[in-house]
């Protein structure tokens, strides 16, 4: 599976390259994230339970940053194991660039699914891995959003409106550990998460 996109952040890109590697923000930004621990400067070790259609599965594995290059951007790939579920491996390259006082943020995903996650279906797994970057960015976007006097983005007056935490009945970090664990969160990684 492949996937691509873009969002802009209403944030600088050097805000927006310290949330990305901050596992406190894209473990927020990851609904069904259980752990989030930095190993050191580029992995990460991870844990969350998803549901994806008929399969519930808890996934663990870890996550990779190499071609560093800040505030620009880096490479993310990882591999996780869902037990009887099946596995997720695959990557993201992750690029940010400045726009005004904002940033903008691309993302081009590979991933690869085995087992029963992978006897879902290619529609199945596609659609709900788009919903999940984008609820994840949703997510990610909101917690970098502007703030008034102190007050946290999410809950400032008119501030970003967060979707539901299991669309389709599978949550984000499902898809973002299949597409990035992958991973939204983030996103997003993030696409992430």
């Amino acid at each position: 599976m492949d996937m691509t996109g873009e969002r802009r952040i209403e944030a600088p890109r050097e805000r927006v390259w310290a949330a990305l590697n901050d596992p406190d923000i894209l473990k927020a930004a990851i609904p069904g994230c259980e752990s989030l621990e930095k190993l050191s400067d580029t992995e990460l070790k991870a844990a969350a339970g998803i549901r994806i259609g008929p399969i519930s599965a808890k996934f663990a594995g870890k996550v990779q940053l190499s071609d560093l290059d800040p505030p620009r951007g880096y490479t993310i790939s990882g591999e996780g194991q869902g037990g009887v579920a099946g596995f997720a491996k695959g990557g993201a390259k992750v690029a940010l660039d400045a726009d005004g006082a904002a940033t903008v943020l691309r993302y081009t995903v590979n991933a690869q699914v085995g087992g029963k996650i992978a006897q879902l279906g290619s529609r199945l797994i596609d659609a709900t891995a788009k919903s999940m970057a984008d609820q994840f960015f949703d997510r990610f976007a909101a917690q970098l959003g502007p703030a008034e006097a102190g007050v946290p983005a999410a809950a400032a007056p008119g501030g970003v409106s967060l979707i539901p935490l299991e669309p389709l009945g599978l949550p984000i970090i499902g898809w973002i550990g299949i597409v990035l664990f992958l991973a939204i969160l983030v996103l997003i990684f993030g696409s992430l998460i």
